[in-house]
């Protein structure tokens, strides 16, 4: 059985479920992910009340949290990276560099979740979703589960020079995750599905699709390069790049959908 936490917006406030029912209200995922061990893992299923979690989700993050990401980690990634860059070797060293490209991508408060809208920059002309397996982590830096989500990014200002990167992609509207977290270890996710798909006026203008496989660096290793040197302990959510890129002839228009499925866990947000 698949295990899957998710945060609901209720009248009384933010509240976490496991498998569509709530956990007390005093549940934090971060106390939760600070503490987590083999056997707090199995003490939250005796949290579970019965109590059906039927308030709208969230995304599964709190605000206190931080959200990174790891960059050029798909070969088809990289090729993307070169032909938009102006400075192309930069992203050849770095897909084989033994130090892989993380950044800070947004605070947990910030994050969209699912139905909500993600945006694109109003001073951008060329801009995509990443659809990404993103990481949960604990105190320790163990992978603890997944979620979905969307590294909305401004090509055309990365492409201008790489040390733009945190103006393409860090801004309102730029991260989107959900709709829950899917428990799991790191075994689990080496293989998984993932599928893009845009929706324009309706219908569909693209699709795309890879696997968890095709990711150069081991999921264990970005972890561990992440909580080098830096402690998080509230736990952390790490994305860990795309490997679907949508071709030089497109661009997020407002009104477009995004539905990224990754394993079943799907996140869809309309674009404003």
């Amino acid at each position: 059985m698949q295990t899957t936490l998710t945060r609901h917006a209720t009248a009384d406030g933010p509240r976490w479920a496991l498998n569509g029912r709530y956990l007390p209200r005093e549940f934090s995922l971060s106390g939760w992910l600070g503490e987590a061990s083999g056997d707090a893992d199995q003490a939250i299923f005796g949290l579970v009340l019965d109590e059906p979690a039927d308030a709208p989700l969230m995304a599964p993050v709190e605000d206190a949290q931080e959200v990174w990401a790891s960059g050029v980690t798909y070969l088809s990634s990289r090729m993307a990276r070169e032909a938009e860059s102006q400075s192309a070797d930069v992203y050849q060293k770095v897909y084989a560099a033994e130090r892989p490209e993380l950044f800070f991508k947004t605070n947990g408060w910030r994050v969209r979740g699912p139905g909500e809208h993600v945006r694109v920059r109003a001073d951008s002309y060329w801009n995509v979703p990443e659809p990404e397996l993103v990481l949960v982590l604990d105190g320790s830096g163990r992978i603890v589960g997944f979620t979905t989500g969307n590294d909305v990014s401004s090509r055309s200002i990365e492409g201008e020079n790489p040390l733009y990167l945190p103006q393409a992609k860090v801004y309102d509207g730029s991260c989107a995750m959900g709709p829950g977290i899917r428990l799991c270890d790191a075994v689990q996710l080496r293989d998984l599905a993932i599928g893009l798909e845009i929706i324009r006026d309706g219908a569909p203008l693209f699709a795309g699709a890879t696997r968890t496989s095709q990711i150069k660096r081991g999921l264990e290793e970005l972890a561990g390069w992440l909580f080098r040197e830096l402690h998080h302990p509230a736990g952390a959510f790490l994305f860990t790049g795309t490997g679907i890129v949508p071709g030089e002839d497109f661009t997020l228009r407002s009104g477009d959908v995004v539905r990224i499925d990754i394993d079943g866990l799907v996140l869809e947000n309309p674009v404003q």
